[in-house]
């Protein structure tokens, strides 16, 4: 019963196509970029204040 509902679904299941599978993996790539600048900004930031706070102690 279970098998069987396992390739119900697959069959129903719609697979992207090339250009889909490219526009994906480019949106990926994009997503993995913008959250790679904004956590390397952030932590420049914050070493950077951590670094001047500690050089007044």
């Amino acid at each position: 019963m279970f098998i069987k509902g396992i390739f119900q679904v697959l069959k129903g299941t719609t697979w992207p196509n090339r250009k889909q599978r490219w526009y994906d993996f480019i949106s990926v790539l994009e997503y993995t970029i913008f959250f790679t600048i904004i956590i390397f900004l952030f932590d420049r930031l914050i070493s950077g204040g951590l670094l001047n706070l500690f050089n007044k102690f």
